[in-house]
């Protein structure tokens, strides 16, 4: 019975190993294993909602282990840290308790088909400091870590003189580092709902700091124009045109010599692969250390791998790369499910082609925009306010479908509902 490996269970690695799990596990005709060095599933376009506290990862994530007993799937709990591509086999690194004691050896996982969706990491570019001061959101674990610190300050800051301020700085103006500032002014209003009289938004003073002359760079000016003035209104300060050159206990030092004051500091400043990857000597990298793939996302030169996600370099007709973003993820889960069973068949396998679909900012409960592609036109559509919201919140509802079905998605909607209306609405440890 063919093996078939998927290591990542990000949004592309768990709906791929749903998909291969019903088409190929149910009726036993191959073994699909996943392997994550976490275990549970968090979609990762929500991290900086645990990070805040506005999402509980015990309550909100998938558990692997019981996701895979429901559909057709084994998880395998490890951190990959080697692949021989002859033997056809990855290593696993030996885990351990908390008291430090063995409880899995290293292992070897034998494979036929290995598909890598491992996502990506915070890229420091090299910046002094910035591995030991800061805070990066690259999974439920660092955004835990950073919650608990926020909580911490937020305490702290309750119980100090009035005139004294909890300084955030945030190095990153995509994605991330913009919804990051909007929903930490939410949690400021919510913590007075709960012990913490003192804390507003007033006292709190948030720095955005993006390198180039535009936060959201990927976005069309129109976005960005409209979310840089969203923030401000919320008293975000929006440094732009600002480089980070080191970073220090109490905040950053810029290229220009100027110190921007920070008690807590958020890296979120751009993303590559796994520095693990070009350690393998293996595959064929860009500059990012993604793995680069041929058009049917398999990798260069290495037989019986696919790639998908973050991890994988994509280049497009026109030269550009293949963002990294969940809706590119969740197209090459569904094109590699299609061509694994295309070449079981013995049919020739598709080529991928990046749809973009648009993209959506949202700032909290304060405003959420963002652009959609037109099917019919081709042209980018703007949209704001509770259309805008509406869509960005049904597509992390789509990903919810894709791993759990229509039936079982909707129930899950549900109770996710149910339990917003009854627990606090920020996490408090």
């Amino acid at each position: 019975m063919e093996t078939i490996l998927i290591v990542g269970g990000g949004a592309g690695g768990l709906e791929l190993a749903t998909q291969l799990g019903h088409k190929l596990g149910k009726k036993k005709q191959a073994q699909i294993i996943l392997v994550d060095k976490n275990t549970s599933h968090i979609w990762k376009p929500l991290l900086h909602e645990v990070a805040s506290g506005s999402l509980d990862t015990s309550t909100d994530g998938v558990a692997y282990s019981a996701h895979g007993a429901k559909h057709y799937y084994q998880f395998q709990h490890g951190e990959m840290v080697g692949l021989n591509a002859q033997r056809k086999s990855v290593r696993l690194a030996a885990m351990f308790d908390e008291e430090g004691r063995l409880v899995v050896p290293e292992r070897d996982l034998a494979y036929d088909t290995l598909i890598m969706a491992i996502g990506s990491v915070s890229n420091d570019f090299g910046t002094p400091g910035v591995a030991d001061h800061c805070y990066f959101l690259d999974s439920p674990k660092q955004a835990d870590k950073f919650h608990r610190s926020l909580i911490n300050a937020f305490v702290r800051v309750n119980q100090a003189d009035a005139r004294e301020y909890l300084n955030i700085a945030i190095v990153g103006g995509g994605a991330t580092g913009v919804e990051l500032s909007a929903e930490l002014y939410h949690v400021a209003a919510l913590a007075q709902r709960y012990g913490l009289p003192q804390i507003n938004a007033h006292r709190l003073r948030i720095s955005l700091i993006e390198a180039g002359p535009s936060i959201l760079p990927a976005l069309p000016k129109r976005i960005s124009n409209a979310v840089r003035t969203e923030l401000v209104k919320l008293g975000v300060e929006v440094l732009e045109n600002t480089k980070v050159a080191s970073a220090v206990e109490n905040g950053f030092f810029t290229a220009e010599d100027k110190t921007i004051r920070a008690d807590l500091m958020v890296w979120a400043a751009g993303v590559k692969a796994p520095d693990f990857i070009k350690q393998l000597g293996i595959f064929e990298l860009n500059r990012m250390q993604q793995i680069l793939v041929t058009p049917e996302l398999q990798a260069k030169g290495v037989d019986d791998v696919f790639v998908l996600g973050d991890c994988c370099g994509c280049q497009q007709e026109d030269g550009s790369w293949v963002p990294p973003r969940a809706q590119s993820a969740h197209q090459m889960a569904s094109l590699i499910a299609a061509n694994i069973l295309r070449r079981r068949a013995g049919k020739a396998m598709k080529a991928y082609h990046y749809k973009d679909h648009g993209s959506l900012v949202n700032l909290s409960r304060y405003s959420t925009v963002g652009n959609l592609m037109g099917n019919l036109t081709g042209n980018s559509l703007f949209i704001e306010g509770r259309i805008a919201r509406f869509v960005y919140i049904s597509l992390y509802r789509m990903h919810q479908v894709a791993i759990h079905g229509w039936l079982k998605g909707m129930l899950m909607i549900l109770v996710e509902k149910i339990n917003r209306a009854v627990r606090p609405k920020l996490k408090l440890h």
